[in-house]
């Protein structure tokens, strides 16, 4: 997988053959941006994603704002859907999270709040075709 990349993925198969492959280049210190509309597949991508690492409870942080994860590697699983400003994150620590390098960092819409998204990242782009299938365009950000 070199950056930019851009996969086409039809099915659920796809999808989690598509996230073992991603997980390669994943390690601490990582923070990896989801964007795309609702039902794109960003938590499904995620979710597979972890198990390979060993996490099998993900769940959707939408209401949580954070979830916290052992496996591999301790993750961070963001969702920025109901964060309605800047100062919510900062409420919560989110420098503190964004300082540990010993954890990985997953956040979804993260695009809503692009100001507070380090520059390491990175950013993967989910597009729903009227098809159904999905376009994962991966950017990594050095």
């Amino acid at each position: 997988m070199n950056f930019p990349f851009t996969k086409k993925v039809f099915t659920e198969d796809d999808t989690i053959n598509l996230a073992g492959e991603f997980v390669n280049y994943i390690s601490s210190g990582d923070v990896i941006v989801l964007n795309g509309n609702l039902g794109a597949g960003k938590t499904f991508f995620i979710k597979h994603t972890l198990k390979i690492f060993g996490v099998n409870n993900v769940t959707s942080p939408t209401f949580a704002i954070v979830n916290e994860y052992s496996g591999k590697f301790k993750v961070f699983h963001f969702d920025f859907y109901r964060v309605n400003n800047v100062s919510e994150l900062f409420d919560i620590g989110i420098n503190d999270y964004f300082n540990d390098d010993s954890v990985v960092i997953f956040i979804e819409w993260g695009n809503l709040i692009p100001v507070i998204l380090p520059k390491k990242r990175f950013e993967v782009n989910i597009t729903l075709n009227d098809d159904l299938s999905r376009d994962f365009n991966f950017i990594k950000y050095e």
